[in-house]
């Protein structure tokens, strides 16, 4: 009895070892084979487009919590390339190729002359080129009148007129991003003022750009218990936010590209900012980080941090200096109010626009709609921060304004801001050309989202994931109606709403009334 019990024992001991080795090689084959998806998502992630960076950082694993969305990024990368016909149909449509007015001299920015060459009217602000050796670490200066010697952020400069910061389809564009993206660095300081990080960084030709480093993942939302003047500043939003003022035909958001940033070899290494360089350090997974100082997120518990050196960021094209041209900063009249109990005076009261209609300048020219304009970019990207704005001095009150700093765009998808749109609602006013090409970003054939998926997809950073996830891209969308039917309104409502700002143009829908339809 006793050795048939101690028999079955046996047998019985047996089978639960036999269990507990297949159950350790089922257990290892599934972590070899995760670790070989891991791998290969690293490799996805961090493929370098310029080769200043170590193999180290090249190989470097990706975190663990993006794997389960690299599937979609890839469908999404092969989405945008599809639509880039969709794109280029869009810039061939006749609504941006409009026959631009005769320019006058006094319509440029700057002008170029040589130092020492006189007859030109002291009206104009001349660039004068200094014809001198360069300094170490620079590039010669071979540089005179013909504009095929400048560099490109020289050509950008001097292509900014009374109406645009760059033409339809201007070359120069193309070439200065990809610069932006590749050029060696020389020197990086951080940015005076603001309230979140900042860097300037200098090139070998002498041209400057403004990086802002990724402080979150590209598909996170905005935590709903933020304020809108507590949120981060996100460089996927600034590069979005070219690409979409582009798009609507505005042209007045500075060039914008994505990079990846080596930030021992491309800031820390080159930074004459010794306030800058006291604040790297090196974090217990050993990854490189800095915070420099600003008013807000300057810290180590908000440091921005390398994986385990490279870092994402955006690289904005910065602006002829301000001793050449000189800028006017403007309140925004819908400016919030910045505070966590209190309402601006506009959101109670309904009729607040006719009071802004009669101050100036928005009781003439085009002010009050280039300001329309400003909303309705700011509408669609969900940007609440937008307190001020900027205009040229040289220009007067005829001219353009300029889309800068929408770093706090594209925090939310789930949710639009309807409060954003109250210049339009309140005012009922817009641009003839804006609302056409409006209208024509909402039919199939040039559907704002899939525009702006192809034009992100040629950003650099595409390569390692698209620039905005796609719930955003549907948001486009959304909003766009939204913005339409606030317009329709408008249209029943007063029915002479249109400022006629191109009257040439053949429009079907040229004579707008109130019963006439949008869709």
């Amino acid at each position: 009895m006793r050795v048939c019990r101690h028999r079955c024992l046996l047998g019985a001991f047996a089978m639960l070892l036999c269990a507990s080795v297949a159950l350790h090689l089922l257990v290892a084959l599934f972590l070899l084979s995760a670790h070989h998806t891991t791998c290969e998502l690293s490799q996805c992630l961090f493929t370098q487009p310029h080769d200043d960076l170590t193999s180290a950082n090249r190989s470097h694993p990706a975190p663990s919590h993006m794997a389960a969305v690299t599937g979609r990024w890839k469908q999404e990368v092969r989405a945008g390339e599809v639509n880039i016909t969709k794109l280029e149909a869009l810039f061939s449509h006749a609504l941006y190729n409009l026959h631009a007015p005769p320019s006058h001299d006094d319509d440029w920015l700057l002008k170029v002359r040589s130092k020492g060459s006189e007859g030109h009217n002291e009206e104009y602000i001349c660039f004068c080129i200094e014809l001198s050796d360069s300094k170490e670490g620079y590039d010669p200066i071979q540089w005179n009148t013909s504009t095929e010697t400048h560099p490109p952020w020289l050509r950008f400069h001097l292509g900014i007129s009374r109406w645009q910061l760059y033409q339809h389809r201007d070359a120069n564009v193309a070439v200065l991003l990809q610069q932006l993206a590749i050029n060696r660095i020389v020197s990086a300081v951080q940015k005076t003022g603001g309230t979140q990080l900042k860097l300037l960084l200098t090139f070998p030709n002498y041209g400057q750009a403004l990086f802002k480093p990724m402080k979150q993942e590209r598909y996170e939302e905005t935590n709903v218990n933020l304020f809108y003047f507590s949120d981060f500043e996100r460089h996927n939003a600034e590069i979005a936010a070219f690409h979409l003022d582009r798009i609507l035909g505005f042209r007045r958001v500075p060039p914008v590209v994505g990079r990846l940033i080596d930030v021992i070899k491309e800031i820390k290494d080159v930074t004459t900012d010794h306030k800058l360089a006291r604040t790297f350090f090196t974090s217990p997974v050993g990854n490189t980080c800095f915070y420099g100082q600003c008013s807000y997120y300057c810290s180590t518990e908000h440091a921005v941090c390398g994986r385990p050196r490279t870092l994402e960021g955006s690289l904005a094209a910065m602006l002829p200096d301000l001793s050449l041209s000189p800028r006017r900063t403007w309140r925004n009249p819908w400016r919030r109010s910045y505070s966590r109990s209190k309402l601006a005076l506009w959101e109670t009261t309904p009729t607040y626009c006719n009071s802004v209609k009669k101050t100036p300048p928005y009781d003439q020219g085009t002010r009050l709609v280039d300001l329309i304009d400003m909303t309705i970019l700011d509408f669609l990207q969900s940007n609440m921060d937008r307190h001020h704005y900027e205009t040229f001095e040289i220009f007067g009150n005829n001219t353009f304004l300029i889309h800068l700093d929408n770093g706090r765009a594209f925090g939310r998808y789930s949710k639009d801001e309807p409060s954003i749109l109250t210049p339009l609602v309140q005012c009922c006013r817009i641009r003839r050309s804006t609302l056409s090409r409006l209208r024509l970003l909402s039919l199939p054939e040039y559907r704002l989202s899939d525009v702006m998926r192809a034009s992100l997809s040629h950003d650099p950073l595409a390569t390692v994931a698209p620039m905005l996830a796609e719930p955003h891209l549907s948001a486009l969308d959304r909003r766009l109606d939204t913005v339409l039917q606030a317009i329709q309104r408008c249209l029943l409502q007063y029915g002479d709403v249109i400022y006629d700002d191109i009257p040439n143009y053949p429009d079907q829908q040229k004579s707008w009334h109130g019963e006439n339809k949008l869709r």
